[in-house]
C-alpha cells in the first residue's frame, strides 16, 4: 500500500495541500503557537525516546545508527504506529517536525520506516 505522505518543518506555513498535519516530535517546537501549527494531531508518543533523541543530537554521522535504533523503538510501539497508519489510509498526511536539519530528523526516519513497513 502506497501512502500519500510528506515531511515538513512545523515552522513552515500550513497549506491546504498538507492534508492531515501530524506533529511527530515529543517536545513542542519553540515559538510556534497551536494556531500556527494547525495540527490535526500531536502524536508525541511516536517520537524517539528522550535518550535516543539526546544520543543522536542531529549528528549526521550518527544518522544510520539513529534510524536503526528508532526503527527498533517503532517496532516496540506498534499501537501508536497503527494510529498513524490509520490516518494515512484516510488520505494525505504531512509529518511535522521542529529540527533545523531537513535531511536528518525523526520525521524523515519515521517516513522511511512507514515506507519500508507499509503494513502492521
Amino acid at each position: 500500500m502506497a501512502f500519500d505522505m510528506t515531511v515538513k518543518r512545523v515552522y513552515e506555513p500550513a497549506d491546504k495541500a498538507d492534508g492531515q498535519r501530524v506533529l511527530v516530535d515529543r517536545l513542542w517546537p519553540r515559538g510556534v503557537s497551536k494556531a500556527e501549527a494547525a495540527l490535526t494531531l500531536w502524536l508525541k508518543e511516536i517520537g524517539p525516546s528522550d535518550s535516543l533523541r539526546k544520543w543522536f543530537g542531529h549528528d549526521p554521522e550518527r544518522w544510520a545508527e539513529f534510524q536503526k535504533r528508532y526503527d527498533a523503538e517503532l517496532e516496540d510501539n506498534q499501537e501508536v504506529v497503527a494510529q498513524l497508519r490509520g490516518l494515512l489510509r484516510e488520505g494525505k498526511v504531512t509529518l511535522l517536525y521542529g529540527a533545523h536539519d531537513e535531511a536528518h530528523n525523526n520525521a524523515v526516519a519515521l517516513a522511511g520506516y512507514l515506507l519500508r513497513h507499509p503494513r502492521a
